[in-house]
């Protein structure tokens, strides 16, 4: 008996008995990834360009191997060149530093990303600064942030924040004019997408309300929100008493909890509790199979954007 088909049946059949629709992100990830695709086929047919992009992990973080392994598969499916460099544990601070700036100088690398979380020694803000701007398609440099905030769209965006943008756009949810609500003030998803929410234009014009670890009155600023976006890391910490009937409900966060019954011992489980707050919404984003695939389809649109910039680029200096 397959047990595990079982348990999918019993919950795809208790999704679709919830009154909320489902935003499918793994589906909007693939139309993403396809339009990405046709994107680098044509830079290689008519510029004879191939984006390129560097993958750094240093440490065997099991959870950080597995991130790697997605984002080159994801390259080798989109015909993007990816180049894993992997590092042992005890990499010293410098000699990380000294491996960026090579990759700063290779032509044939568009986009730069070191995983995270690094050891110990190593200090991340020093590492982000490393990275040429240019190539920073995590969207964490301070340039890139400081382009983000002054409302720049064309250049990169952070790519949980972006996908999460997307995502509302493709199931026609508009933010003009609704109180959207975001849990968590993170620089890597709280406060940048309050910043892409603030700002003008689709799925922006919102206004904006960012609650924290030290928010007073917490359900009641949640209960007032059309949209709530929960980046917190605490699993299912999001009640369904905590939302307005037909709110929208993004769930940013994938946390493992124990749990007997599954195979592995654990489960995936979200910053919301899904059963029920899905009785409550107008839209929810499950997890797994929410945001979780927009942030690596928004990791490759911006190494296809690093890309382009750098062949513009090249075509001034030569022009």
């Amino acid at each position: 008996m397959d047990l595990g088909y079982k348990n999918k049946n019993r919950e795809t059949e208790k999704l679709q008995s919830m009154s909320a629709q489902i935003i499918d992100g793994k589906t909007i990830a693939e139309e993403v990834n396809r339009e990405t695709a046709e994107e680098v086929a044509e830079l290689k047919e008519k510029k004879g360009i191939v984006p390129g992009l560097a993958v750094i992990l240093v440490g065997e973080d099991p959870a950080s191997q597995v991130y790697v392994r997605r984002k080159v598969k994801m390259c080798e499916q989109l015909g993007i060149y990816s180049k894993k460099v992997v590092l042992p544990t005890e990499t010293s601070q410098n000699e990380l530093l000294q491996v960026i700036d090579e990759l700063n100088h290779d032509p044939s690398i568009h986009g730069i990303l070191v995983q995270s979380p690094p050891p110990p020694q190593i200090d991340e803000a020093a590492v982000v600064e490393a990275v040429d701007p240019r190539k920073d398609v995590d969207c964490f440099h301070p340039e890139n942030v400081g382009r983000m905030l002054l409302g720049e769209r064309t250049g990169f965006l952070p790519c949980t924040p972006w996908g999460v943008t997307v995502l509302l756009e493709k199931c026609g949810i508009s933010t003009r004019g609704k109180h959207a609500v975001v849990l968590g003030r993170s620089n890597i998803v709280g406060k940048p997408m309050a910043a892409l929410l603030l700002g003008k234009g689709a799925s922006g014009d919102a206004t904006v309300t960012v609650c924290h670890s030290r928010t007073e009155n917490l359900a009641e600023i949640t209960r007032s929100a059309d949209i709530v976006i929960a980046a917190i890391g605490k699993p299912e910490f999001l009640k369904g008493s905590m939302i307005r009937d037909d709110a929208v409900v993004i769930d940013v966060g994938i946390n493992r909890v124990e749990d007997a019954s599954r195979p592995k011992g654990y489960r995936l489980a979200g910053d919301v509790e899904y059963e029920t707050a899905a009785e409550k919404a107008s839209w929810i984003t499950p997890v797994p199979g929410g945001v979780g695939p927009m942030t690596i389809a928004m990791l490759m649109k911006n190494t296809v954007r690093a890309c382009k910039m750098a062949m513009n680029e090249k075509e001034c200096r030569e022009n």
